[in-house]
């Protein structure tokens, strides 16, 4: 049964790859959002009219 062991250590290239894909799409998402949040040419928001004083 050695032979059984070896082989379900070694993950399937797919079952690796999604997740990895996932992560590298998020991470551009994420760095994309601050990116145009950080340089948008609109001013920033005004006071938050629903806060009570």
């Amino acid at each position: 049964m050695r032979g059984v062991r070896s082989r379900a250590a070694v993950a399937p290239p797919r079952r690796t790859l999604l997740p990895t894909l996932v992560l590298i799409l998020l991470g551009i998402m994420i760095v994309r959002d601050i990116v145009v949040r950080r340089w948008n040419s609109s001013p920033p928001a005004g006071p938050d009219v629903t806060r009570l004083r």
